[in-house]
Parts: structure tokens; sequence; C-alpha cells
């Protein structure tokens, strides 16, 4: 009788886990990917434990949401990891020869490939483990530079790290990792698939799904992406919840590409170009102080951006179709920069410009998408009393924005898909008209000075006009006359009147509130559009693609811009920030290539870099009148004149000393930004920012 017992006991956890027909339906090697899954990811996430016991600082704890927050996201990382690498035996396992339920051989095989993977893991794992101890940071492609010297590398990693321990705790667990997949295979083989085809299949289907989704990351427009890590301005919780394998392979493509030498060159120049008042060559320091007496209530700031936003398509610059006379008004009560430029195209570019104040010098792809440089100073900073916000339509996820924006501005709200009440409308996610409606709520509810910025995107293809409208309606030119002054299409260029028609509405509701009179509106556009510039624009815009850099900046406020004026000297994205602290007489640190547009110590050397990746990252400057480019390696100067009814003649032999000067500021310029984005690094905290300026206030 005891032995029925014990073998009814024994049979019991059998029944209830490997003998349920729900389990026993699904195929065999979804069920052995699975656990094996399982197993992977359970090892993974006690890799994340212990990386918190070790590196945590202990006088400077994570908050628990935030701690909770990095565990949570790393387990998604690391599912996303194992799943990727179990792709192989979902692709080939189920071929005869190489299943592992037919044939031995395929057995050991799948045996071995996760013993392996386990194996690298763990090997990556430990130099991962070891880099972080080393230099604070996890391992990412800088690292590869310890390989040119492997033999003095290797005698470091020797004499710095118990290696012998190591290597034996690395054996007991890879030993003790083939016995628990041999185990789970050999308990998959004694059970196979039972029960109804349409069971199996539903249960297959779901599986896959799982696995599908796992891979995505989350349920959103955009997948789990290493910006999602970098949600805090703690710089602990994004290397908590990174996943050392994904941060190393998105960092293997983007290498370092400045050089010290060529900054350091560089550096008087630019140390009159931005007036630094405590030069030192040796250390290349670029902060710059102003500082401001306290006012009793602070202003609020707007910062709205608008979606490819060209100048020649709006009516301020002589445009006869009249596509923005809410902005033009605008422009006329505030002050009107008509030779305001972007650094390049690109509506990721122009947000990583705003933020942080340098032209986005990325060859491949953007700035805002390479880990290396997501820690930056940004002078949004400097509105320590203000709430900040940050509005747009889709998903901070796209173009990884939300790494730059979360992990640099602490206690920054980001309102995006999934925030909002309104209805999706198209690809870009809710109506520019519901935006400004959402971020107006938000806005009036709020009772402490805030800083938002509100980014549009509904000028897009497919160019959707919601129902909700309020009073829009399209106007019905000839096809041609639109294209003949600077438009796609018809419906291009009534999408662009529907998001100035929503500004109007936002305004016109703004009005109404009572902080409208204490706030600063900044409007521009994230970028131009390279296309026929038009009939009413100079040649040089289309023939040189200026149009693609050239946008209207209006900067308006009731009672801070009380003077309302044109201004014609060149400007600049990254001096929009500066220019709104002056604005609002709140103290700041500049560490980067802005400076305030309304300061005349600076009035002349006004220039605009520009850079054009689709042409081998073409360089150039703008000036008064005139406009350098130059190839990325230094090669091939030109200087065109804008005003010329040629522009894109060459005239640099005509003005060598012109062209001298703009070529030494031009290579200044990129040199300096370049070595920048790798030290703009969030050196001033709100409370040495206050230290700074109450010793500035005192000398």
């Amino acid at each position: 009788m005891l032995e029925s017992a014990s073998s009814k006991f024994r049979a019991t956890p059998k029944l209830l886990i490997m003998r349920t027909l729900w389990i026993q339906a699904v195929p065999r090697l979804l069920r052995l990917t699975a656990w094996s899954a399982l197993l992977l990811v359970v090892v993974l996430s006690a890799l994340r434990v212990a990386f918190w016991l070790l590196f945590q600082n202990d006088a400077d704890p994570v908050p628990a949401d935030a701690l909770l927050r990095s565990f949570y996201l790393g387990l998604k990382f690391d599912i996303q990891l194992v799943l990727l690498l179990l792709v192989p035996m979902l692709l080939v396992g189920w071929i005869r020869p190489l299943s592992p339920f037919n044939h031995a051989i395929g057995r050991t095989l799948w045996l071995g490939y996760l013993t392996l993977v386990l194996l690298l893991l763990l090997l990556f794992y430990a130099t991962d483990f070891g880099y972080y101890a080393y230099l604070n940071t996890r391992l990412n492609a800088t690292g590869l530079r310890f390989l040119e010297n492997p033999l003095i590398s290797g005698q470091m990693i020797w004499e710095s790290y118990p290696v012998a321990l190591g290597a034996g705790a690395l054996g007991v667990t890879l030993f003790g990792f083939w016995k628990a997949v041999s185990r789970i295979l050999a308990g998959v083989l004694r059970y196979p698939a039972v029960g109804s085809r349409w069971l199996s299949a539903a249960l297959s289907i779901g599986l896959v799904c799982a696995f599908v989704l796992g891979l995505y990351g989350k349920l959103s427009w955009y997948p789990l992406r290493w910006s999602d890590a970098f949600f805090s301005p703690h710089p602990f919780t994004a290397s908590l919840a990174s996943n050392p394998v994904i941060y190393f392979t998105n960092t293997l493509k983007r290498r370092v590409t400045y050089s010290v030498e060529r900054a350091r060159e560089s550096y008087p120049l630019m140390v009159r170009y931005l007036g630094i008042d405590d030069p030192d060559a040796k250390a290349l320091n670029y902060a710059r102080s102003l500082s401001f007496d306290s006012v009793d209530v602070p202003p609020n700031v707007i910062v709205v951006l608008l979606e490819s936003f060209a100048s020649y398509k709006t009516g301020l610059s002589g445009n006869p179709l009249n596509p923005t006379p809410y902005f033009d008004s605008l422009a006329r009560s505030g002050v009107f920069f008509s030779n305001f430029f972007v650094p390049s195209t690109g509506t990721a570019r122009s947000v990583w410009t705003l933020i942080t104040g340098l032209p986005d010098v990325e060859e491949h792809k953007t700035s805002t998408r390479n880990p290396l440089v997501v820690d930056q100073h940004t002078l949004v900073n400097a509105f320590a009393s203000h709430s900040k916000y940050y509005f747009l339509g889709g998903s901070a996820s796209w173009a990884n924005i939300r790494g730059i924006l979360s992990h640099n501005i602490p206690g920054l709200n980001i309102y995006e898909e999934g925030s909002y009440e309104s209805p999706r409308v198209d690809v870009w996610g809710i109506s520019d008209m519901s935006l400004f409606d959402e971020a107006g709520k938000v806005l009036a509810a709020e009772d402490k000075p805030f800083f938002a910025i509100i980014q549009t995107s509904g000028n897009h293809r497919p160019y959707t006009i919601p129902d909700d409208r309020r009073g829009f309606e399209s106007v019905q030119h000839d096809e041609e006359r639109v294209k003949d002054y600077g438009f796609l299409s018809l419906a291009e260029y009534n999408s662009f009147r529907f998001m100035d028609h929503s500004l109007g509405v936002f305004l016109e509701n703004a009005r109404r509130q009572p902080w409208f009179d204490d706030t600063l509106f900044v409007l521009f556009g994230d970028h131009g559009i390279t296309h026929d510039a038009g009939q009413h624009s100079p040649k040089s815009e289309t023939q040189l693609q200026l149009n693609s850099n050239r946008v209207p900046l209006v900067i308006f406020g009731p009672k801070l811009v009380p003077e309302p004026r044109r201004v014609t000297k060149v400007a600049s994205e990254v001096d929009v920030l500066p220019t709104i602290a002056s604005l609002t007489r709140t103290s700041y640190v500049n560490t980067t290539l802005g400076r305030d547009l309304l300061d005349e110590r600076f009035d002349a050397q006004r220039f605009a870099y520009t850079i054009t990746h689709d042409k081998g990252h073409e360089l150039g400057l703008i000036g008064d009148g005139y406009y350098l480019l130059m190839g990325n390696d230094g090669g091939n100067v030109r200087l065109h004149d804008l005003e010329s009814d040629q522009p894109r003649e060459d005239v640099s032999h005509q003005h060598r000393e012109l062209t001298e000067l703009y070529r030494e500021t031009l290579t200044a310029l990129n040199e300096t930004a370049r070595y920048m984005r790798f030290h703009n690094t969030k050196r001033y905290s709100n409370t040495s920012l206050r230290r700074q300026q109450t010793q500035i206030t005192a000398n």
C-alpha cells in the first residue's frame, strides 16, 4: 500500500505537468523551444540580479518604482535576445535529419547548440561585468580598442580579476545547464504530441504569436528598442535595464568619429566664436554661464515643432497661395527670423539639435539612434522650477527619441500614443488638431510654470485631414498652380493649410487661458523639403537646396516680446534654447554650439552650419549672402553667392579671404560638433548649476 501511494505521489506531478492535454497537444519542437527559452531567461535574469547587487551605489540608490521598471524592461530585453537565439531551432529543427526527436545526431546537435549559446552568453556577460567594473559603463563598441593590444589587455584581465575562479564557476554552470537541457529533452521525448489536430493547431498558433510578440517586445506601433532602457535620468537605471548583448550590438555600427587633436586645433577660433570667458585648451572647456536676477513668476515656454514647415511654402516667403495665415499673423506680432536654418533634414535630427544644441553629425542614421551619445547636457534643465512636457501624436520610440528625452530631462512628462483619448487617424498617430487639443487640456490643468514641446506630424503622406476640422475647408486649386509655388500636390497643400489651421485653433484657445500672457511661444519648422521652391523663391533656394534647411522661426509672447520685428541675420536651430533662456531671464550654463540670437556680441559672426547626409556628408556654412560647401574630408571647397542669378557658380576665386574665413569657421564648427557630441554629458545638475550661478553673481 505504501509503495502504491508513493507511486501515485510520484505520478501526480507528471499528470499535472506533462500529461495534461493542452500541454501534450503542443508539438514537441515548440515545447522544447519554450522550455529552453524559459531556462535561458532564468539564467539571464539571475545575471541581472547579480549585476544589481555588484554595482548598485548605496550613496545614490535607484527609487523603488524605477528599480522595478528597470527589472521589467530588462526581462523583456532578455526574452527578446533569447528568442532571437532560438530562431535557428525553430527554422531547421523540424527537418528530420536535424530533428532532436528522430536522430541521436539531432539531439547532440541541439544540446551542443544550446550549451554553446550559454557559453558565449556567459563569456560576454563576464566581459561586460569586468568592463563595467573598470569604466562604469556597459560594454560597447569602443571596447574593441582593447583588442588592438591583446597581450597587454589579457595580462591586465589576469592580474585584475579572479580568472581561475571564474573559469571554474563557468564549467560548473555549463555542466548544470547541459544536464537541465538533457532532462527537458528527455521529458519532451517521453511524451509525444497527442490530442486533436484543431487543438494542436490552435496552441501552436498561440505559441508562435507569443514568440513573435516576445521578439517585438511591446504592444505598440514601434518595437522594444535600446532607448526604452533610458527612461530615467538616473544613470544606473539604463545600465540595469539594458541587455549587454543587445546594447553592444546597437553600438557596434556606431564608431567614434571625432579627433581630440583636430578639436584642439579649432579651439582658439571657437573661443572667439562662442565667447568663452574661461578658455582651457587642455581640458577643452566650452562652458559659458549667463546669470539673471530671479523673477517672481517664471514665464512658461511652449515650443512648437511644425512638421516639414519649409519657408518657401509659407505666406511669409511671398507665396501667393496664402497657405499659412495664422502663422503669418503670429510673425507680425513677434520676432520673425527670416534667415533661420536647421542643420539637416529629418525630424529626428531636428529633435536632437533642439534638445542638445548640436548639429547631428551622425554618419549612419541619426544621433538619437546611437546609444553611445545618449547622455547629453540640455538647457531645458535650466528651467529648474518648471514642469516639463513633450507632446507628439505618435510614439516616442520612433527614431529612439525617447532616450535623448527621458534620460536627460528629469521629470519629463511624455505624452504619446496611448496617452490620449483622441483616436489615431493614420500611421503618424492622432491628428495635429487633436494633438493641440490634448496638449491644451494638460497645460490648462498645470498649476506650476511649464516648459512644453509640441511636435506635430500630420503634414506627411498620406496627408490625412480628419473629420474633426473646426471649420477648415479644403481649397480646390488647379494641381499645376500649387506645384508652381512649391507644393508636391493639392493634397499636400491642404495638409499644410490644415496644420496651420490647427495651430490657429490652439492659439485662440490659449488666449483664453490665464497663463497666456506669461508664456513665450517659439514656433519653427523641424526641417524643410528638398524640392522646387516655386516661382516666388530666389534661384539659390532650389539650386543650392537651401529649401531643405530654411524654415521660419517666430518667437511670440505678449509680455516677453513687446516689440514685433523681422530679423534678417542668419540664425541656426542650435541657438534656440539659449535664446529662450535669455528672453525668459533664465540663468544657464551652455556647453554646446548655441548662442543667444539677440545677443549683439555675436552679430559679426552669424553663421548656420549644414550637413547633407545623402551627398557623402557634404558640409556647408551659410553666412551673410554667401554659402560655402565642402566635402566631409575638407576638399571640393566652393563658395556661392546667394543673391546671384547663377547661384551654382563657384565664386571662391573672387573672394579668397572670405572663402578662407568660411572654410576655417566651418572646419572648426564641424570638428567641435563631433567632439562635443561625445563630451556634452550631464555634468551640470540643477544643484551644481545653481551653485555656479551663485558664484557668478557674487563675482
